[in-house]
């Protein structure tokens, strides 16, 4: 789950069978989630809405205004025929947690010292505000209390401890997706499928794991601000305020739209979901929708400018000789 400091309005790509991408109208969200086949968005009010998939209810989030961080996982209902359902998580304002959708046991958690949430494949994660790590449904957490973000996987775990290092664990580490890299400058992490990323204090993202399609491969740059890891694909904001994506592209889940204006991004199993940032204001000379008016509105006009005196009309810098 990623939440901006901003609202705006929600575009998705991707697989769309379920309806996942039809994203819901509005420009009041801040923050995204992408499941397996469902979608969930916090909005600015503190509610939460969701779409796509709901045979276990797990597009269909409590009613209440008191939401301040929402995440989806996936669930195997069926592993010989490939079955797969979803659950949502969402924080609450007091620190509590609450849960809906086909999760394998309800979350006994007793206590309003969360912080953060997390969810994977059939477990979950929560962060507490002294800094530990609590788990559900077969997840032993490592000790600690001086950790700062958290991210589940399908079977592996990441957290980013205070001192810029990551820690994985997790039921498989097969293809050394819960084994990050030195170091001590990470300061942000994503896990998707069977591969996990991190983002870098100069603005670089790295990526480790499984491989197949390139999803552990991330473009060189050092101007990245957020990452979001899927199932086989993994997505980029940057700080100019577009998106890339690369790994697994057979639904266009990893080709997102164009634009400069994105604050958040989501990366589902095979769709993906954006935050387009919406201006308060309409600014005339505003050419590329990033709510302000600056050189790069002139770079564009310039590169579209064109005088046809030739024109019925003809233009006011036309003047006959």
């Amino acid at each position: 789950m990623m939440q901006s400091a901003f609202a705006g309005s929600i575009v998705g790509w991707g697989s769309n069978d379920y309806d996942e991408t039809t994203s819901p109208d509005g420009n009041d969200y801040v923050a995204i989630a992408a499941g397996v086949v469902n979608s969930l968005a916090l909005k600015s009010d503190g509610s939460i809405v969701g779409w796509g998939y709901n045979i276990d209810g797990q597009a269909m989030p409590p009613d209440g205004n008191d939401f301040v961080a929402i995440d989806t996982g996936g669930i195997t209902v069926n592993p010989h025929a490939g079955l797969l359902s979803g659950y949502g998580l969402a924080l609450k304002s007091d620190g509590s947690i609450v849960s809906w959708g086909r999760v394998y046991t309800p979350i006994d958690f007793e206590g309003n010292d969360l912080k953060a949430v997390a969810a994977g494949h059939g477990f979950y994660l929560a962060l507490k505000i002294d800094g530990s790590i609590a788990g559900w449904h077969g997840q032993a957490t490592p000790d600690g209390n001086d950790f700062v973000a958290i991210a589940a996987g399908s079977t592996h775990s990441l957290a980013l401890k205070t001192d810029g290092s990551i820690v994985g664990w997790g039921s498989s580490n097969y293809f050394g997706q819960a084994t990050p890299p030195d170091g001590n400058d990470f300061v942000a992490i994503a896990a998707g499928g069977q591969h996990s990323l991190a983002l870098k204090s100069d603005g670089s993202v790295v990526g480790w794991g499984r491989n197949s399609y390139g999803e552990a491969t991330p473009p060189d740059g050092n101007d990245f601000v957020a990452i979001a890891a899927g199932s086989t694909h993994s997505l980029a904001l940057k700080s100019d305020g577009s998106i890339v994506g690369w790994g697994n592209n057979t639904h266009g889940q990893a080709t997102p739209p164009a634009g400069n204006n994105f604050i958040a991004i989501a990366a589902g199993y095979i769709h993906s979901l954006a935050i387009r940032r919406n201006c308060e204001y309409e600014l005339i000379g505003d050419l590329n929708d990033d709510c302000k008016v600056d050189f790069s509105d002139f770079e564009i006009l310039a590169d579209n400018w064109l005088i046809d005196c030739n024109l019925e009309l003809p233009d006011p810098a036309c003047v006959p000789k």
